[in-house]
């Protein structure tokens, strides 16, 4: 992060091994301010899972229904996370209820 480099943490939302509460607490470690509050992200209509963006270019993403092997629980949302991280863009945010 101190050499300008996007880092994208994620964590699955049913993975017993390495849980969403865990990576949580590392991050937390680290003191950092965050820069757009806790959001869901969607993927073809649905809540793909959440997203934490901090100062710094850090960003915490939670990805909704997968375990421990994020593509072979969920193949399309791995797939736009990979996508976005990769095109250097945030993660789409649920749009406002009329």
């Amino acid at each position: 992060m101190a050499n300008r480099l996007r880092v994208w943490v994620y964590s699955r939302d049913t993975d017993g091994r390495v849980p969403v509460t865990s990576t949580r607490y590392s991050l937390n470690k680290m003191k950092l301010a965050s820069k757009i509050p806790w959001y869901p992200w969607v993927i073809k209509g649905e809540v793909g899972g959440y997203t934490l963006e901090y100062k710094g270019d850090l960003t915490f993403v939670t990805v909704r229904g997968a375990g421990h092997e994020v593509p072979s629980y969920e193949p399309l949302r791995s797939l736009a996370l990979i996508k976005h991280f990769l095109d250097g863009k945030p993660l789409r945010m649920v749009p406002p209820q009329e």
